[in-house]
Parts: structure tokens; C-alpha cells; sequence
């Protein structure tokens, strides 16, 4: 059985294709509010210890080969 994605909720994965430090630590998908995004996410460290930032990119947008969001 295929993997369903869950209305407003998001998955991630440790990104095995990471080349260089601006690429995201973990990528995957959400589904908020019927729509499909990817998902970036860097583990990043502050004042306060270690936190995660994220990028939310619609799957319908057309990709841009200089970015680092395109399809897994």
C-alpha cells in the first residue's frame, strides 16, 4: 500500500544528496490545506541551542534549476 499524505501535515528525511552547507539538512513533503509542498529544513544553531528552519515551495511551481528545492 502506497504512502498517503495527511491533511496538514508534512514528512522529512535526512537528504542524502547534501553537497555543500546551503543545502537542506532534510527535505520531504507536506499537504496544508490541499496543497502539495516541498520541504526544506536546516538544522541550524542560535542563542538559545539548536533549532530548525524551513522552506515551503508548492509542487505546482515550476522549477528553477539554480534552486535546491527541485523533486526528489
Amino acid at each position: 500500500m502506497a504512502y498517503e499524505q495527511k491533511p496538514n501535515t508534512a514528512s522529512m528525511f535526512k537528504n542524502d544528496r547534501k553537497e555543500a552547507d546551503t543545502h537542506a539538512d532534510f527535505r520531504g513533503s507536506a499537504l496544508i490545506e490541499g496543497q502539495e509542498y516541498y520541504v526544506d529544513c536546516w538544522l541550524n544553531t542560535g542563542a538559545k541551542g539548536e533549532y530548525y528552519s524551513m522552506k515551503f515551495k508548492p509542487k505546482a511551481a515550476k522549477s528553477n534549476d539554480n534552486d535546491d528545492t527541485a523533486p526528489f
